[in-house]
């Protein structure tokens, strides 16, 4: 926060509590009835995936504040070591609530639809028989059983890796059982097929049934499949004089023997064992989680991509073509005629790929530079990136080596892009390059020409069809100056630019939106109607924050979307009357930033990459920029405010920090906001083809 508030901490709620909350939300998907079979157990599969990366980086952030005496409350009045309370006490009752879910009610469902993943002794003595054969062959070769004791020290287990801990019997002269430990092997799947299909049983149950054979003669007591999360924040610095790239690969090294901060076991595990391996690993009980069922429910999303299974999940949806009716097949002459806005995934993303893959084959395109932060495997973009700089285009790419757990990828993205003869920037020094931006020059007729791409997601095909974002492609030249000016600032050695048309963060955003925020609240003094409407990821900064709760006192009409954290309590008299918080958790995940300002009647929209969140405004480089076109205006507000209107999947947020789904009024028509996007998605296309008509041209 760069401004100080007077505000009481009762008027904040503790980030970390409310990001439990949204994946309780997230739960409640997993756990409603009207959903079908797979789709719930999607949910339930990305509520496990979501408190790992919780784990190795919110509590192990504050680990690292209560083990450096950290006692500074923080903006709700929690110190480290109370928000470490009181997340456990809800991370236990979540992961609880999360197993219960799975094996009473989401395995169960599945396997009345006929997959079913069995434990060992459901086996017949055929299958057992085959199994064994098949550890014989493919298993056992692979597997490594370590023995500890005072020549060897327990071993280093990979963070989120599945492994086997075993007691075997004390040896003669000795006392205490001895421990050993078997990995599971990554490179193997971990659902194993049986004869039937849609019948599997896991990797550690087969290797569990045979562990004699790993420790002939030994007696083993006792055996429980666990699972560690370690520490996963990178520690940067200038020792050396080391470049950026080469902090962030030394980072990772690190990363692999940083401390656990969560230990995963089976249930049944007995004291003793939970006991030894607590002391091996140096965790407090409260960090244990002893759970009922498969350990790492991530292994749940293989089973939601089964062939077959249609009728267990949800129909999939074709994004809506936009260009599918245009008579140019070639994008910088449509671009040269007016600007796209697009509305993903209810429209294809396809323009997007297309046009930089035709930026790379077009002979008149000079240049491409462009950002990446998170990108899909087998990028179309990489792929296209390579072949321009291939063909001696300049091409330029910043490539944020620090996106949290996309590191060593975008490493090796970046180095497949400098062997092909693309320049590469390897992020900001103190900064992560979060801004959406690709930049293309052309030689036209008339001169250079800029053609601009500004999104609120990433460049990622494979998310481009999860996850909600808007995109605009333009030709205005004030945009494709701010553009250039952007790029020569990162690259380069200058100030920050000055720009007329983008805003850019760390620079200038947090300022603009304090003032675009005081405006409405001016103009609420005078008498004026006053209104704010933003979408946003989450809602932590505690600066913007009492701005909206001084603009809300004064009678501005503040509705927000927030999908995951926010730390502001709407509801509450006196403060935050005028304020209303609703987050939407549905098929889709929100993604969109979009932020709103009545402005008197004179509508601003804007478009980001970027959440109300410290981090965003102050420790990263990112754009928002205008939408100013009527009829692309026109589109992202009836988006916004449909948000506002969903009945179905919207909760709202009470001034308690609890929030609710009061579903439809009696007699009012359910409403679906991501079901009502893509209809309007559909019927905007479809009278775009009417308006359009038939058009026969000669061979």
């Amino acid at each position: 926060m760069s401004g100080a508030h007077s505000l009481d901490a009762s008027l904040f709620i503790n980030r970390e509590l409310s990001w439990l909350a949204f994946n309780e939300r997230v739960l409640e998907e997993a756990a409603d009835p009207t959903n079908l079979p797979l789709e719930r157990l999607k949910f339930a599969a990305i509520v496990a995936s979501n408190l790992d990366e919780f784990f190795m980086v919110r509590v192990a952030s504050l680990h690292h504040a209560t083990g450096e005496g950290d006692e500074a409350p923080d903006v709700a009045g929690l110190t480290p070591a109370q928000q470490l309370a009181a997340v456990s006490e809800r991370a236990h009752a979540l992961v609880e609530n999360l197993y219960r879910l799975v094996a009473d009610h989401l395995l169960p469902a599945l396997a009345s639809a006929g997959v079913r993943i069995m434990g060992w002794q459901d086996l017949d003595r055929a299958q057992q028989a085959a199994l064994g054969v098949l550890f014989r062959d493919a298993i056992l070769p692979v597997l490594t059983p370590l023995a500890i004791d005072g020549a060897r020290p327990f071993p280093l287990l990979a963070s989120l890796s599945l492994n086997l801990a075993l007691r075997l019997a004390p040896i003669d002269g000795h006392s205490g059982h001895r421990l050993a430990i078997v990995q599971v092997p990554s490179g193997l799947t971990r659902l194993v097929p049986l004869g039937a299909a849609g019948t599997f049983v896991l990797l550690e149950d087969v290797i569990a049934a045979h562990l004699a054979q790993l420790f002939p003669g030994q007696q083993i007591v006792e055996w429980a499949c666990i699972r560690l999360a370690r520490d996963a924040e990178l520690e940067l610095d200038d020792e050396g004089g080391r470049t950026q790239l080469e902090q962030v690969e030394r980072g990772l090294r690190r990363r692999r023997q940083s401390d656990a901060v969560r230990l995963e076991i089976n249930a049944g595990a007995s004291t003793d064992l939970v006991d030894q391996l607590r002391a091996q690993l140096d965790l407090t009980p409260d960090e244990v989680y002893v759970v009922t069922g498969p350990l790492d429910l991530r292994v749940l999303m293989a089973l939601t991509e089964l062939p077959g299974l249609d009728a267990l999940r949800d129909a999939p949806r074709q994004p809506v073509d936009v260009l599918a009716d245009l008579r140019q097949a070639d994008l910088f002459s449509l671009l040269d005629e007016q600007d796209l806005l697009l509305h993903h995934p209810y429209e294809s993303y396809d323009p997007v790929v297309a046009l930089v893959a035709q930026a790379a084959d077009d002979p008149d395109v000079l240049a491409i530079k462009q950002t990446l932060y998170r990108t899909s495997i087998g990028s179309s973009f990489i792929e296209s990136l390579q072949r321009a700089a291939s063909r001696n285009k300049q091409v330029t790419v910043l490539v944020e080596v620090t996106a949290r757990f996309d590191e060593e990828r975008n490493i090796r993205w970046a180095r497949a892009l400098e062997e092909a003869g693309a320049h590469v920037i390897y992020g900001v020094h103190g900064y992560k390059t979060h801004a959406k931006i690709c930049l293309i020059i052309r030689r036209t007729p008339q001169g250079l020409k800029r053609y601009v791409h500004l999104a609120t997601g990433n460049y990622n095909e494979r998310t481009a069809r999860l996850y909600t974002d808007f995109g605009l492609l333009t030709t205005a030249p004030a945009i494709a100056q701010d553009a250039t000016a952007f790029f020569n600032a990162l690259t380069g050695y200058s100030d920050p630019p000055r720009l007329k048309k983008l805003v850019m963060a760390p620079t200038d955003l947090r300022r603009r939106f304090l003032a675009l925020i005081e405006r409405e609240r001016h103009r609420a003094e005078s008498g004026q109607p006053a209104e704010i409407a933003a979408k946003m990821n989450s809602l932590i900064d505690e600066e913007i924050i009492a701005a909206l709760y001084a603009a809300s006192q004064r009678g501005v009409r503040i509705r927000l979307n927030v999908r995951g954290i926010c730390s502001l309590r709407p509801g509450v008299p006196g403060v935050s009357t005028n304020i209303e918080v609703v987050s939407i958790v549905d098929r889709l995940l929100e993604h969109a930033r979009i932020y709103y300002f009545l402005n008197g009647g004179e509508d601003e929209v804007y478009l980001a990459s970027a959440d109300w969140m410290a981090r965003n405004l102050d420790k990263r480089v990112e754009l928002m920029f205008p939408v100013e076109q009527p009829d692309h205006k026109a589109k992202v507000l009836s988006a916004l405010r449909a948000m506002f209107r969903d009945t179905t999947k919207g909760r709202w947020l009470g001034a308690d920090g609890v929030y609710g789904r009061p579903g439809p009024a009696p007699g009012e028509t359910p409403f679906r906001v991501q079901d009502y996007l893509y209809e309007q998605a559909q019927r905007t296309a479809a009278l775009a083809r009417r308006r359009t008509g038939v058009v026969l041209e000669p061979d």
